[in-house]
């Protein structure tokens, strides 16, 4: 048998030495963990809208989170801040949230947009659905947004000479369209601006209403009556959204043919409605969330534009108000509720 000296034991204790330095110089030398976030810490994202918690959209955007793995209350937080339709409360319940200290905050909608760029300019922001990110400053480019918002865009100011196209092949003895927009959110301008120019362009006279708030709503049913327009346009924003019924309802008792912007007024019971889908849109901001939390910053994440929209008619309603969809119109319709 070997008898082990101490020079043996020396030469051992050596390299047993060397494999440890070497073993942690190695573990020094890893590439960082995919996540950001430190070891143990469960992300908390902030999700800040001026509706309600009954928001379908604040659903698709759980689902988006969901096919990414995650689920809240195990490996993530989500505080949730609703203004129930009064825009007003967003730049406090903004600052709620920045006061939590969250790792993102997702908003939705312009004005909640807005509120939260004026809350904070060090949290990263996700935007679902702006208008106009580009043209309302929000970020200074669309490739490289350069601060700390990004997301997607709706690209609707660009929409609406399409929204007046199908009103007019729909209608072919179009003539007089009235707009009904609230004018508290900024976001809607260009909007405004971009449907006041196609109407030029298609030679369609334009008549447009602003409304600021419920007593307003009721004055703005009334002028409209008086104008006698032939079909009827509304943005699609929290108020008129909140107010949707009573917008389907006065079409109806008008028999004034509407497009709308977004398909719940028309499940609600308006004519038609062609834009992007926004349930697709908040799908989609979920992996945004989901790469700022992996260490992506937002000034290096492009702003997307949505690659699904959709047509949606309602023929009860087109039979209610007197009108025959054309068949030309009823073959490009992503769906039609009979």
């Amino acid at each position: 048998m070997r008898q082990f000296s101490t020079a043996d034991c020396t030469v051992a204790m050596g390299a047993t030495a060397v494999f440890v330095v070497a073993l942690a110089l190695s573990i020094g030398a890893a590439p960082p963990a995919a996540h950001a976030q430190q070891p143990g810490k469960v992300p908390r994202i902030g999700f800040l809208s001026p509706g309600n918690a009954v928001s379908g959209l604040s659903e698709a955007f759980r689902q988006g989170l969901r096919d990414l793995g995650y689920v809240e209350g195990q490996n993530l937080v989500v505080e949730y801040r609703w203004a129930d339709g009064d825009i007003a409360r967003l730049p406090a319940l903004a600052g709620e949230l920045v006061r939590l200290r969250v790792d993102v905050l997702v908003a939705s909608s312009p004005p909640a947009i807005l509120a939260a760029k004026q809350a904070t300019n060090s949290i990263p922001i996700v935007f679902a659905d702006s208008s106009d990110p580009l043209g309302t400053g929000l970020v200074a480019s669309l490739s490289h947004p350069g601060g700390n918002a990004t997301g997607l865009s709706l690209v609707t100011p660009e929409l609406s000479g399409k929204r007046l196209q199908l009103l007019q092949e729909t209608l072919p003895s179009l003539a007089r369209v009235a707009l009904l927009w609230d004018a508290s959110n900024v976001g809607m301008t260009d909007r405004v601006r971009e449907t006041e120019a196609a109407a030029r362009q298609l030679g369609i006279t334009l008549h447009v209403e602003w409304v600021r708030n419920l007593k307003g709503l009721d004055r703005d049913f009334a002028t409209l009556a008086q104008a006698r327009p032939d079909a009827f346009l509304t943005t699609v924003e929290p108020f008129t959204m909140g107010h949707r019924q009573r917008i389907v309802a006065f079409a109806a008792q008008r028999r004034l043919p509407a497009m709308y912007e977004e398909r719940d007024f028309v499940e609600a019971g308006g004519l038609m409605a062609y834009g992007p889908s926004l349930a697709a849109n908040y799908r989609r901001a979920a992996t945004y969330v989901d790469k700022l939390l992996k260490g992506a910053k937002p000034a290096d994440l492009p702003v997307e534009q949505p690659t699904k929209f959709e047509l949606v008619i309602n023929l009860k309603t087109a039979k209610a108000v007197g009108l025959t969809i054309p068949q030309s119109v009823l073959i490009r319709a992503d769906e039609v509720i009979q």
